[in-house]
């Protein structure tokens, strides 16, 4: 028995003592993210295996963050590329729409054509957007109370939107704090009470619950959404605002996931949705 147990003690350590590459390979790979500063891989061996080994992951790593910079350089440049022409033809439409001798017929044309120009603007800002969210170029993480961002989108949506006459209810007597990117956070807050205002139907009713650990959005709407869609790019629900993008709610839940917040959507005659902190 005695032989057995120092048999199975040596084996255990020589099989610990030969993975010890193999384990300084995997938490070398835990710690690597695309994009970020990532420490060279300190992993000397004399087993030809894990020296093989470790040179396929590093080719691999190599490869994955020359198509990361290459993605990220090509969006950058075609958004930058597309706003200038998007810039000149507003520039023109606004110069047309200054001409004395235009109908009422062209005057209509040329504001459907800002409202098209207007929506492809947006769209494409908001597709930077999204692509930097997902890959992680934001950095700065922040305590961030999110009560006065929710006050100050309120009020502001609230004027561009008072046409529609709603009636708003803010409840905050609980500071929600969420460690995360400032400007993200005050994006994710205006998608949801903005996406809340868009589909209210006129002289409805929004309220904005905050606790210490959730903040909850609340609109009127007899049809509930389709919880299998309504994340997804260009999804625009039953009303199909011809103002929306259809990229707010997917900004909202890609700003979620990088932050490990849950962004859920229930329907009780009204539209909820929650936006949950998980507390350590």
């Amino acid at each position: 028995v005695a032989l057995l147990i120092c048999i199975l003690i040596v084996s255990e350590f020589v099989f610990r003592k030969s993975l010890t590459p193999f384990y300084k390979l995997l938490n070398w790979l835990n710690q690597f993210t695309l994009g970020g500063k990532n420490l060279p891989l300190d992993n000397l061996t004399k087993i030809k295996e894990f020296r093989q080994l470790n040179e396929t992951i590093l080719k691999m790593t190599r490869r994955n963050e020359e198509m990361y910079s290459q993605q990220k350089q090509f969006i950058e440049n075609a958004s930058h590329e597309l706003q200038t022409p998007l810039a000149v033809i507003n520039g023109k439409l606004e110069l047309l729409a200054e001409h004395e001798n235009l109908d009422e017929e062209e005057l209509k044309n040329i504001d459907d054509m800002f409202r098209s120009l207007h929506r492809a603007i947006q769209l494409n800002k908001s597709l930077l957007l999204l692509s930097r969210i997902q890959n992680r170029q934001f950095e700065e993480v922040t305590e961030v109370n999110m009560n006065p961002h929710v006050r100050k989108i309120l009020e502001l949506l609230s004027d561009l939107y008072e046409e529609k006459e709603l009636d708003y209810h803010l409840s905050d007597t609980e500071d929600c704090r969420i460690r995360m990117n400032e400007s993200l956070a005050h994006t994710l807050l205006t998608n949801l009470i903005k996406n809340a205002i868009i589909h209210s139907p006129e002289h409805g009713r929004v309220d904005i619950l905050i606790h210490s650990t959730r903040i909850e959005i609340v609109n009127d709407g007899n049809q509930a959404l389709d919880e299998r869609q309504m994340f997804k790019r260009f999804y625009k629900g039953h009303s199909g605002q011809k103002e929306s993008t259809g990229l707010g709610l997917s900004i909202a839940q890609s700003i979620a996931d990088l932050y490990h917040l849950s962004l859920t959507y229930y329907h009780d005659g009204r539209h909820h949705f929650v936006l949950k902190v998980a507390k350590p």
